[in-house]
């Protein structure tokens, strides 16, 4: 492709050298530099990749993008053109380099602090139900017609992204659904793409910090920018920041929550258990009447749901496909349950600070169980506090904790444990808890001294498929393990 029409939508000053250069790809890294390729150069918050200029046009680089100026006197061969931002100039290029794929799918966005992850899996449930091809992109990875990918970050690098909705596309996909976080947008690397819809679920403080947000209030503003690049914002009525972050907004709203004005409101739910289904069941009224079941607890996982009908409204699919969809979609790693006996119910969550921990522990409190049960550790080299605070939420809140390893990176675990119990001695000096460091072996303890109608809560993983010790990850995938030993000892 020539420079000409990779630029396209691009506003920017040739420097030197020709728009009639052609350019096979485009790359952020130096250390990919090779001839016929297109270097950004990007202003990070570690480094300027200005500083590499040189070093791409003598492994023959046929052009860069600056931001701003460089020495240029060792650079006569190469084609450079200087733009306002490079982010936002690689965002519209990379849509450019791979034919704009984005515009011939129906673009689908989430936003919030909380339930993006658990919203896009519901509204994919509900697409697929319908008969839509779907991709999906976010914290758990990136999803179309049976494939799985990692991702480094929810919302990827823009080149990434729309190299991913090009592939989308190729395989067959009509919608593309992703998680939008504030950084993504931010950092330009969702610029030029336009959604159908845009949803937002909640907002709390996150995120906030070095290299990040500077004030809540300037997190709340970016994840608002969605609403000023979608269509119909589907939005969470009831959060106290929903005025403040759609300030400015372009698109058309369609509400949900509790609040009677809500255009899809939920009118009272109720728990549902049985030893494979830990879910609620809900009546939503207003645009529409409907009874909605869902199997996923507590009354985040209500909120979730309502933001996926509503989109599934806005989209026109039928009544049939959102009940299907909601009652049968299963997030991996988020209160997942692994159905491996009748006696008592375990499953799995991402759960690994206080606040989520807390959040997580409160809604399977209110199932009423014999026993609430919490197997968890703490990550290595991660800041203290997230120990002293989960084990003070577990001292406080369950009845038996099992203390373990997670990911101990280059820490030992008995440092990691000591922590811990730091905190549950603030939280419950009589708190109830054993140790122990194996995870394998500490999964096992709590299926073999389960008891009739406990709810066992195997924390802080969630997804992740890997154990980390000393920087070396191996196989871990925890619903795997859980019903292999169930199978092993033939529980039932």
């Amino acid at each position: 492709m020539k420079l000409e029409q990779l630029m396209e939508g691009v506003p920017f000053t040739l420097v030197q050298g020709s728009l009639d250069t052609e350019i096979a790809d485009i790359i952020y890294d130096s250390r990919k530099a090779a001839p016929g390729l297109l270097f950004v150069c990007i202003v990070g918050t570690q480094r300027d990749s200005h500083e590499f200029a040189a070093d791409c046009a003598a492994k023959g680089v046929s052009a860069l993008v600056i931001q701003h100026d460089i020495d240029l006197s060792a650079l006569p061969d190469v084609t450079v053109v200087k733009v306002e931002s490079s982010r936002y100039a690689m965002a519209l290029m990379s849509a450019n380099l791979f034919g704009n794929p984005a515009r011939q799918m129906t673009m689908i966005g989430v936003t919030g602090t909380k339930g993006k992850t658990t919203t896009t899996h519901m509204i994919k449930s509900v697409l697929e139900a319908a008969g839509r091809k779907v991709g999906m992109i976010g914290t758990n990875g990136i999803y179309f017609l049976g494939h799985h990918q990692e991702t480094a970050n929810t919302t990827p690098e823009s080149y990434e992204l729309q190299k991913t909705f090009r592939e989308f596309l190729d395989a067959g996909c009509d919608t593309a659904l992703m998680e939008v976080s504030s950084q993504g947008l931010m950092m330009d690397r969702v610029a030029g793409v336009h959604y159908d819809v845009g949803v937002f679920t909640n907002l709390s403080p996150d995120h906030i910090g070095p290299g990040e947000h500077k004030t809540f209030e300037e997190y709340r503003s970016w994840k608002g920018q969605l609403f000023k690049r979608c269509d119909v914002g589907v939005v969470n009525i009831d959060d106290e920041n929903t005025e403040a972050l759609l300030e400015g907004h372009t698109c058309k709203l369609v509400t949900y929550g509790c609040d009677e004005k809500a255009d899809y409101r939920e009118t009272g739910y109720e728990l549902l258990r049985t030893h494979d289904f830990l879910g609620v069941a809900f009546h939503v009224t207003g645009k529409d009447e409907m009874d909605v079941k869902v199997n996923m607890p507590g009354e985040f996982s209500v909120y979730n749901a309502l933001a996926a009908l509503a989109v599934g409204k806005v989209l026109g699919l039928p009544d049939e496909a959102i009940h299907e969809g909601l009652g049968k979609c299963v997030v991996k790693g988020r209160v997942e349950l692994v159905p491996i006996s009748k006696k008592f119910t375990i499953l799995l969550d991402y759960a690994h600070n206080e606040v989520s921990t807390e959040s997580l522990l409160t809604t399977l409190r209110a199932y009423k169980p014999h026993r609430l049960v919490v197997v968890f550790g703490c990550g290595g080299n991660r800041s203290k506090l997230r120990r002293y605070g989960m084990g003070e939420i577990c001292a406080k809140m369950a009845d038996f904790s099992i203390l373990t390893e997670d990911n101990n990176r280059f820490e030992k675990v008995e440092d990691i444990l000591a922590d811990i119990r730091v905190g549950m001695n603030k939280g419950n000096p009589d708190a109830k808890f054993v140790e122990i460091p194996d995870r394998l072996d500490a999964l096992h303890y709590a299926v073999d001294h389960a008891q009739e109608g406990d709810l066992i809560a195997v924390i802080g993983k969630g997804h992740e498929t890997y154990r980390d010790r000393e920087g070396v990850k191996t196989p871990f995938l925890e619903r795997e393990l859980l019903e292999e030993y169930a199978q092993q000892i033939g529980l039932e």
